[in-house]
């Protein structure tokens, strides 16, 4: 929980309590930051409805830093501000089921120029066995088998591009008996039948004998077979209840075959694309999945592509109102604590949430803060509180009201 200042001083003040006995909570006591995590992640599992298919969902997440003593900080590639800045950058884990999403897991990403530098890890105290560098695609397999390990329950796994685009990872999942719905680039190449790889003939006796494999079929860029598609080939289909109305979209599925050059191998895989109305025109997604339609329906199959929506935001709801980007440590404890205790607060909001959803189904996490900076902070009058998250509601109500009329 944050004050407006969102820094350990003005909490303390706030709060009247130690600032010295708050610092050393956060950045020197042993407490065991993962045994933490792993508690969020059994609660949030317990308390999601089972109402429909559970997902983990994998995405990463950064923040721009100055200078270069906050751990894994570097020159990276920072989803947040859409460019390469110096950023600390972390993969995470979050539970969902239908609209209710929590955090349960991250790691922090640390890049070569960390893992390489022994006096660098030393300065911020990152445990030996860490020191390992680990692509993202890595930790993001080392959340999900830590979850399977733990015994929380999830139908699928889904995660966006870049994690999709890596055959070596979807093999992975599949290997651990999971379903996967991966987003992909759209200049994916797929064929639309399955090929034969061979080793062409020499053609002349002088020169060196191929090597090179090739495909007896031709293949194409996904973006390019949609090109392909007819009217027909399209389907309606309504995902899912949202606060704008029926989410509907436009699917098409087609079993199609990637080359993975790597290990020169044919997989199979189910292409899911989808075509949705915006503001700004129409949004086309490309998504790959180990499921079958004989195994879910297209419906299913949809809501897992869909779901990718609440690990968004489960980010804005950290950030913008949970102070998850607020805070200033710099050494890897202090980095896991901060982290840790974000997510047991994200894990109490859902708790409310669920608790309150007959009587106030559209209750926020912002409006749960608001009522605990009330309760502790004393910075606004109960009657202002009240007024205040009344005016909210009768808005958002209206707007769900609005959306739905216009279907």
């Amino acid at each position: 929980m944050t004050s407006e200042l969102n820094n350990i001083e003005r909490i303390s003040e706030t709060l009247d309590s130690s600032y010295h006995a708050m610092h050393h909570f956060i950045s020197d006591s042993n407490w065991d930051a993962r045994a933490v995590m792993d508690k969020v992640a059994k609660d949030v599992s317990r308390s999601l409805p089972k109402q429909t298919l559970t997902g983990l969902l994998i995405d990463e997440s950064g923040w721009e830093k100055k200078g270069n003593k906050s751990v894994g900080v570097g020159h990276q590639y920072c989803g947040n501000v859409g460019k390469t800045a110096n950023s600390q950058v972390a993969v995470y884990g979050s539970l969902c089921n239908g609209k209710n999403a929590s955090l349960v897991d991250c790691r922090l990403y640390l890049p070569t120029s960390w893992t390489s530098d022994s006096e660098r890890c030393d300065e911020a105290s990152i445990p030996i066995d860490e020191r390992v560098f680990k692509t993202k695609q890595e930790l993001a397999a080392d959340i999900i088998k830590h979850q399977l390990e733990m015994g929380i329950a999830f139908d699928f796994v889904g995660a966006d591009g870049l994690y999709g685009n890596d055959a070596a990872f979807a093999r992975k999942i599949n290997n651990m008996g999971i379903v996967y719905m991966l987003d992909i680039h759209s200049d994916q190449k797929i064929f639309l039948e399955k090929p034969e790889l061979y080793l062409p003939e020499r053609k002349t006796a002088k020169g060196p004998a191929p090597k090179k494999l090739k495909a007896n079929t031709d293949h194409f860029a996904a973006n390019q077979y949609i090109g392909l598609l007819k009217p027909s080939d399209w389907e309606a289909i309504d995902i899912r209840d949202s606060a704008k109305g029926v989410l509907k979209g436009m699917f098409h599925f087609k079993t199609v075959y990637i080359w993975d050059k790597n290990i020169n191998t044919v997989e199979e895989r189910l292409l899911v694309i989808s075509k949705r109305k915006t503001k700004e025109g129409e949004e086309i997604k490309y998504s790959f999945t180990n499921a079958s339609l004989g195994q879910y329906t297209k419906q299913a199959i949809a809501y897992m592509q869909a779901q990718r929506f609440f690990v968004e935001h489960s980010f804005k709801e950290q950030k913008q109102i949970l102070g998850m980007d607020q805070f200033q440590t710099r050494k890897w404890l202090s980095w896991h604590h901060q982290i840790a205790l974000n997510m047991m607060v994200g894990c109490f909001v859902l708790k409310e949430k669920l608790f309150n959803q007959d009587e106030i189904p559209i209750l926020s996490a912002r409006d749960i803060m608001d009522f605990l900076k009330f309760k502790f902070y004393k910075e606004m009058t109960e009657e202002r509180l009240l007024r205040q998250l009344k005016e909210r509601h009768i808005k958002r109500h209206r707007d769900i009201d609005y959306c739905y009329s216009k279907q």
